[in-house]
């Protein structure tokens, strides 16, 4: 049992570090602030949270514990985290590079503030 918890260890830590990679160079090659950010709080969370399992694995007792808890607690908040991140700097006015698709958060807050001259204060009669 002990052998199969190292190598289950060893293969969690080096998908976690993988993982890592994969977001870092994700956060160095992506084209815009959003792509950037969805690469480095998607895939640097399930990086780190692999990570954590892993060490988990490899150890025995509390401190097993307490890795699982911080590997559930960062799956938890990075992905709102990021969110959040996203929707102040659309607030903010940084724009995405969108495709074919479009940008529909801004289309939506559009229609609510009433149409293309949603920027302006309604006029009082």
């Amino acid at each position: 049992m002990e052998a199969f918890l190292s190598v289950l260890a060893s293969l969690l830590l080096l998908v976690g570090a993988l993982m890592g990679l994969i977001g870092a160079i994700g956060v160095i090659r992506l084209p815009d602030s959003y792509t950037r950010m969805h690469s480095a709080s998607k895939a640097g969370a399930l990086g780190a949270a692999l990570i954590l399992v892993g060490v988990a694995a490899a150890s025995e007792g509390g401190f097993a514990l307490a890795a699982l808890f911080a590997a559930a607690v960062l799956l938890a908040t990075a992905p709102l985290a990021a969110h959040g991140m996203a929707r102040a700097a659309h607030r903010a006015g940084i724009t995405p590079q969108t495709g074919p698709v479009g940008d529909a958060l801004a289309e939506a807050e559009r229609d609510v503030r009433g149409g293309e001259d949603g920027d302006k204060p309604p006029q009082q009669s």
